[in-house]
């Protein structure tokens, strides 16, 4: 062990006990595990059809019902994401887990209703779809960051699953004792 790692705390993991078990036990988990391929998928059209229309200035209609849809699916999301927050931590949004998370998925949700509001105010074409692209850009920096929070949570539950089996005697040991 260097002294760098000995002289820092343990890291606090994701979830306590407590907390690992109502994810464990929440519908709102498997929600959340199938909106968001879906809202990638989502994404990935939109953002094809999006990048058409810029290049081509060809079908506006189908980019802008794609962002439209893909804004609906982000907000689906970040409501049963927030119900799930309440659930496993007690609290809707900012949760010390997931803080910056939930702060940087308010910058996506303001962009995303920035295009909303631009298609229903008619700012032009090019500017509302240069909005989709920085709401765009956002949603696939908080994604990254809830990738990276999934494999922290993994890599502490794994850790936390090593130590109770290394706490737990050697149950073949005993069994070895009685004969």
């Amino acid at each position: 062990m260097t002294q760098d790692s000995a002289s820092k705390p343990p890291r606090r993991p994701l979830y306590t006990p407590e907390e690992r078990r109502r994810r464990d036990e929440s519908v709102w988990t498997i929600v959340q595990g199938i909106l968001a391929p879906v809202q990638f998928l989502v994404f990935l059209v939109s953002l094809f059809l999006v990048l058409r229309y810029l290049l081509t200035d060809f079908g506006y209609e189908a980019a802008t019902i794609s962002v439209v849809v893909k804004t609906l699916v982000l907000y689906t999301i970040m409501i049963t994401g927030s119900i799930w927050e309440k659930v496993v931590f007690g609290k809707y949004l900012f949760v010390e887990a997931f803080f910056w998370e939930d702060v940087f998925s308010m910058l996506v949700l303001a962009l995303h209703t920035a295009y909303l509001v631009a298609v229903f105010t008619g700012l032009d074409h090019q500017t509302q779809m240069f909005i989709a692209l920085a709401a765009y850009a956002t949603y696939i920096i908080n994604a990254g960051q809830f990738l990276i929070k999934l494999r922290a949570a993994r890599l502490d539950s794994q850790r936390m699953d090593a130590e109770r089996t290394e706490s737990v005697p050697n149950s073949g040991a005993l069994a070895g004792a009685a004969e």
